[in-house]
């Protein structure tokens, strides 16, 4: 497999090399092998080792070393200690310690899961895996039993990528879990899962995740490239793995999807994309991503495409009002109040006429304490959070207007530009808006709607040049291949969708059968 569990990175510096202790072979020595082992993970009050001498077992002695709290104990009692101390065979006086191990691991032990190691660093993964390690005297190979059962969350509904038609789970932080969650709703022998261990302290478990014959060879070799050179000390979060292997460059704009759903994910798998679910976080990627995929929603799948159609629409005028609104109010009010009507400029010339600040600075003075308001309603606690945020963005708000810092023109202003911003269904593009937005407003006070168009041109020649994984951020408007917008600013029926859009490093698949538009029944089909 392409996912070495045990794998060492042959680029690490000088620094991490001396931080990684050298390999240390097991020792024929018991004693020695359990002196090492305590040198290398310390006196932790977690770890139990039990040993068992020749008063319990006739001629062999064998010790078994585990992690309380990562660790079923039943499993441990019933599947380890228990068949051994009652096995008749381990308590002959002429069995040797090569029989007994191999008797251990093949007859012995009901446990599905039986790995052997002839190194510690072979070994000490597994322990902090919920493996119950066993040596032996006499024997330079020790083998681990799969034991785990630490406590983790059930699955519950997600809590960002909602959805009112569909299912209700959400990934949890096992990685056991999510990969169990997609094999349940991709029943098919193509699915592939390789595993990685990244981080040389945390050892945190990657898996890459892909249908075989669907996923691009091409997209996925390089997938596989980037996480074999990750060379840090710690993985905590799929943000880590993110940052690592997205395309280099200097953008505000996510080139990798992250989704806490797995039908989402499940999803994407049958469109092509390259899963990577990382343990420790309910949050997995998606890769190669193309910027309309983080306006597509899975609820756009499970509800008419008419009703689809017209929200994905709403999306993307709220993509724009939530980027300009701002800019364009303090363009038109700096430098082009001859576009606006008669009426309406003299209304915002009136609201304007005792507040202190230009438009820039009010704009500014808006929007960041708005951003105030956000940060501490996720902040504070549930039970008070949204009613701190609610209140005070009213309060703050009308307290603004009437002392004359701020026209009422700017609160509605502001108010529709974050309201627009929630629309996005994904935290990632909406959080690259917000920054591109002050950007925009400094732009609109300097060089008006002149600058604004100037600067839109200039994003859109840098999107046109970004990059996921090679495959054009554009895509497929950019090259324009007509056949696969059926599924981009609007989507056709389901029916209708007989193929998967093609990336310019993927081959055109066929998703399913030929199908006409169903008739009324009594009709001739056309």
């Amino acid at each position: 497999m392409p996912g070495n569990p045990q794998r060492t990175n042959p680029n690490k510096s000088d620094n991490a090399e001396q931080s990684v202790p050298a390999p240390f072979p097991l020792d024929p020595s018991l004693e020695v092998n359990l002196q090492v082992l305590s040198h290398r993970i310390g006196q932790s009050s977690d770890i139990v080792v039990r040993r068992f001498t020749n008063e319990s077992l006739s001629s062999l002695e064998l010790a078994f070393i585990y992690i309380d709290g990562l660790v079923n104990a039943d499993v441990v009692n019933q599947g380890v200690l228990q068949p051994l101390l009652e096995t008749v065979q381990l308590k002959s006086e002429f069995i040797s310690a090569t029989d007994a191990f191999q008797m251990i691991k093949t007859q012995i032990l009901p446990i599905g899961g039986v790995k052997e190691g002839n190194t510690l660093e072979a070994l000490l993964p597994m322990l902090f895996d919920g493996y119950t390690l066993i040596l032996l005297e006499g024997l330079q190979v020790g083998m681990a039993a799969d034991t785990s059962g630490w406590e983790k969350r059930s699955i519950n509904e997600p809590t960002s990528q909602g959805v009112i038609r569909g299912p209700k789970e959400g990934f949890t932080e096992s990685l056991r879990t999510g990969t169990s969650m997609l094999r349940r709703r991709l029943k098919t022998p193509d699915l592939r899962i390789e595993e990685y261990k990244i981080g040389q302290r945390t050892q945190t478990g990657v898996a890459l995740v892909y249908l075989e014959g669907i996923a691009s060879e091409q997209v996925l070799k390089e997938i596989r490239r980037r996480l074999n050179a990750i060379n840090t000390d710690s993985i905590l979060e799929s943000n880590y793995i993110e940052e690592f292997i997205q395309d280099g460059g200097l953008t505000p704009f996510p080139t990798i999807q992250n989704t806490e759903r797995p039908d989402a994910m499940a999803g994407g798998i049958l469109e092509g994309q390259v899963g990577i679910i990382i343990d420790g976080t309910p949050f997995a990627l998606l890769a190669p991503s193309t910027f309309f995929n983080f306006f597509q929603s899975s609820e756009d799948y499970y509800q008419r495409y008419d009703i689809s159609s017209f929200l994905r629409l709403i999306r993307y005028s709220a993509f724009f009002v939530s980027m300009l609104l701002p800019a364009l109010y303090i363009a038109v009010t700096t430098f082009h109040q001859e576009m606006l009507p008669t009426t309406l400029l003299i209304s915002l010339a009136a609201q304007r006429e005792g507040v202190p600040l230009p438009a820039l600075a009010e704009a500014l003075l808006m929007e960041l304490t708005f951003d105030v308001l956000r940060e501490a309603g996720v902040r504070m606690p549930r039970t008070i959070g949204p009613a701190i945020s609610i209140v005070g963005a009213l309060v703050l708000g009308q307290a603004a207007v009437q002392a004359g810092l701020v026209s009422a023109a700017m609160v509605i202003v502001v108010s529709f530009t974050a309201i627009s911003n929630f629309v996005i269904p994904s935290l990632a593009i909406a959080n690259s808006i917000r920054l591109i937005r002050f950007v925009m407003m400094f732009i609109a006070a300097t060089l008006g709607l002149f600058g604004i168009m100037s600067f839109l041109m200039v994003l859109l020649i840098h999107m046109a040049g970004l990059r996921s994984f090679g495959v054009p951020y554009l895509s497929p408007v950019a090259p324009m291949v007509p056949r696969y917008l059926k599924d981009i600013f609007i989507r056709v029926p389901l029916w209708d969708m007989t193929m998967r859009p093609k990336t310019i490093l993927g081959e055109e698949t066929r998703r399913q059968g030929e199908h006409q538009q169903p008739k009324p029944q009594g009709e001739d089909p056309v």
